[in-house]
Parts: structure tokens; sequence; C-alpha cells
């Protein structure tokens, strides 16, 4: 049993330029928020964004231009509408899209855990999809004979996942939605548990296993303005103040102020 605690600069410091970066969470709820503040700190850009949804953590870092690349099947605030940056970014064509859906997204992470290439399945069958994504292929079924979709097995270099509670070696419990956290947790090559709580031992039920986490981070409201159930509710005051923001050009100065106060 390794002690995996680190400070968020640590933790942070993991993350290099252009690697490929997992955002856990979903939309609103519990994303690293506060390990996202503390990336913005260091030199780490020209990132690949893999994240099942993106949301306000993500569009930070890609309005500060640390995003060379986004694979996502939504980038968005919910009912606030799209994320402000993404938006500004993708229409400009300044951000690299690699069109993705909740299907190929769920497969590639499936293929990862079998240790296999690809994971067939027919999300894509009859769909445009397979027109702005030429490297996923159609094949048939060797049972069946009919066509199936061979969704590219998908992985990233760092994960980052926020927990209500975690222990000192990585086991943590979600509470809640749990997102494709747990496959990240298993797909990621450097996993990162950011949490609100941390103890010395974490009963069942756990929800992550320690044994793939790489860091432990103390993160109290980590994931704010973004809710974690049950410590705290979605902050929609701050997410507007955030679209306005963005609205008048003053992103930079909105991150200035927040990482002033982290």
């Amino acid at each position: 049993m390794i002690d995996k605690t680190v400070s968020l600069a640590k933790a942070a410091a993991l993350v290099k330029s252009g690697d490929i970066l997992s955002l856990g969470g979903m939309n609103l709820y519990r994303r690293p928020v506060a390990f996202v503040r503390e990336l913005l700190k260091t030199d780490a850009r020209d990132l690949t964004l893999l994240c099942f949804t993106a949301s306000y953590e993500s569009d930070l870092l890609i309005g500060a231009r640390r995003v060379k690349t986004i694979r996502t099947c939504y980038c968005g605030l919910e009912a606030f509408g799209l994320a402000p940056m993404f938006t500004a970014l993708a229409t400009r064509g300044d951000l690299h899209l690699i069109e993705e859906s909740e299907a190929s997204l769920a497969f590639g992470l499936r293929a990862t855990l079998a240790g296999v290439g690809f994971m067939p399945g027919q999300g894509w069958i009859g769909t445009d999809m397979l027109k702005v994504r030429p490297d996923v292929k159609v094949i048939d079924d060797p049972y069946t004979g009919k066509p199936v979709v061979a969704f590219p097995a998908l992985t990233c270099d760092v994960a980052i996942i926020h927990a209500p509670i975690a222990d000192r070696f990585g086991n943590a419990r979600l509470s809640g939605n749990l997102a494709v956290d747990q496959e990240l947790s298993l797909v990621g090559q450097r996993v990162i548990v950011t949490a609100e709580e941390i103890v010395d031992e974490l009963d069942a039920p756990i929800q992550l296993s320690g044994i793939s986490v790489t860091a432990v981070v103390h993160a109290p409201r980590g994931a704010w303005p973004t809710s974690c159930y049950p410590n705290y509710p979605l902050d929609g005051e701050e997410i507007l103040r955030y679209i306005d923001a963005c609205a008048a050009e003053k992103f930079d100065s909105y991150v200035s102020e927040l990482l002033s106060k982290g």
C-alpha cells in the first residue's frame, strides 16, 4: 500500500505538452476544475482533449490555447448553451475537431479494456459520420455477414478524475453519476484523482480502484463551479459570469482572476 498523495502542483506537472488528456465527470457535474486551474499555471500545451463530454473545465483550456485537438461528442454548458470558447475557436477553424459520438467513445474505450484494436458496433451505420471519419472502417461481421463499424481503440496519457472522497492509496467513491470515470482510470497511462476529502483508508463501496491511480490530491471544492454531489450544487451565477466575460472578450481577465483565487 503506497501513499500516493501529492500537491496539486506536482500532479499538474505530470501533464506534458502534446499529451492526450481525459477529464472525468459529466457535463456540469464533478469536473476536475481545480486541476485545470493548476494546469493553466504550467507550460503544457498542444494537448488533445479526449472527453466523453466536455464542459466548463475544457473550455478554460481551449480558450487559453492549450488544446490543439478535441475528441468529444459534446462541448457545452447544458442549459446555459454551448461552451463559448470552444464555439468561437471551432468556428474560426483554430481548433482541430475529431468527430466522435457516444458510441465511438464508448466502444473505443471498451476496445482498449479488452486489449484489442477495435470494438464492433452498429452505431454509425447509415449516417454521415463515416464520411468525416475515414479512419473508421466498416467490416463484415464474420458470423452474420452483416456490416458493422470497427471503432478504433482509445487511450490517453493522463486521466483526471474528481471524487467526493478518496483515500491515500487512490481508492475513491464517486457518489452518483459515474460517467465513464471507471473506464478512464483503467485506460489512462497516468491517473490522477482529486478529492474533496481524503481519508486514511476508504471503506466499501469503492467505485474507483487505487491500483491504477498514479497520484491523489486533496482539492476541497475542486469541481466548483460545477457540482459535486453530495457536497455542493452547481453555481449557475458563476457559469453566467463566465459566459458574460467570454461574450465581452474578457476571457483572459476572467482566467487571471480565477487563477489568483486558486
